[in-house]
């Protein structure tokens, strides 16, 4: 059997059936639905990894909105978060964390830490950081020690597809117990000092003013010592003369005995 003809004639009627709609006219699917994302919260965090809230909706030809949901998701901003100060007293604890719990928390990619260390130092220069094994999301100290001082990398990597989504510097420093209560009196500026004792510093700010203000506060601790030190001698030389008077009283004593 042929088949030659049954085929011409197909093409046929394929190419005469646009021909014979209206001019304009186009197909029109009805009943069309799309679910859509009509609102959205800005994201968590100003860097790295954070969460956002997102409004699904259906929405119709017509526009209408339907069967709307709230579904959280992931969200990323500029990947490098700089560099982070810290500073802890010797033997409190501490715990160091380069993602939130939230964005860890969702379901989806699974992610990759890797820490890098440089003792001793507050820096971002990559030549001086050498690996620290971790391979979680938070490094603790318990406690925290003068010899854990120094910056803190972590990166955040998606496993599949090996991207860095976040990375952190932790610059920590950790203060010795001997420096933490130093007299706080004495690290006080003389400004800082007026403020302490209720005196107004003035809004003076030019040299001739703060130097005025300087000898003001020096010639008033001056006084204070000078007289603190007349008033000292003059009580000793007080006891000093009724102890030689009755020195004096008793030695007489003895020789009219005599």
């Amino acid at each position: 059997m042929e088949h030659g003809p049954v085929v011409a004639i197909l093409l046929c009627a394929l190419l005469c059936i646009p021909a014979a709609l209206p001019s304009g006219s186009e197909p029109v699917l009805l009943g069309l639905k799309a679910r859509l994302v009509v609102n959205s919260t800005p994201c968590s965090v100003t860097c790295g990894l954070g969460v956002k809230e997102e409004q699904l909706c259906e929405v119709s030809p017509a526009g209408e909105r339907r069967n709307c949901s709230l579904v959280r998701s992931r969200c990323l901003s500029d990947w490098i978060c700089g560099l982070r100060h810290l500073s802890v007293p010797e033997g409190k604890p501490l715990q160091l964390s380069c993602l939130s719990p939230d964005a860890a928390g969702l379901e989806g990619q699974d992610f990759g830490y890797t820490w890098r260390f440089a003792r001793g130092l507050i820096t971002t220069n990559e030549l001086l950081f050498h690996p620290f094994r971790n391979p979680s999301p938070s490094l603790s100290f318990s406690p925290a020690l003068e010899s854990h001082s120094g910056t803190y990398r972590c990166d955040v990597q998606v496993l599949s597809s090996f991207q860095i989504v976040k990375r952190i510097y932790f610059g920590l420093r950790v203060i010795p117990q001997d420096l933490v209560d130093l007299d706080f009196q004495k690290s006080l500026t003389w400004e800082q000092q007026l403020v302490a004792n209720g005196e107004e510093p003035g809004n003076a700010t030019g040299p001739r003013e703060r130097e005025q203000q300087h000898w003001e506060v020096w010639e008033k601790q001056w006084v204070s010592e000078v007289l603190l030190g007349i008033g000292s001698g003059a009580i000793m030389g007080i006891l000093l003369s009724l102890g030689l008077c009755c020195l004096g009283h008793v030695c007489r004593k003895r020789a009219a005995e005599k």
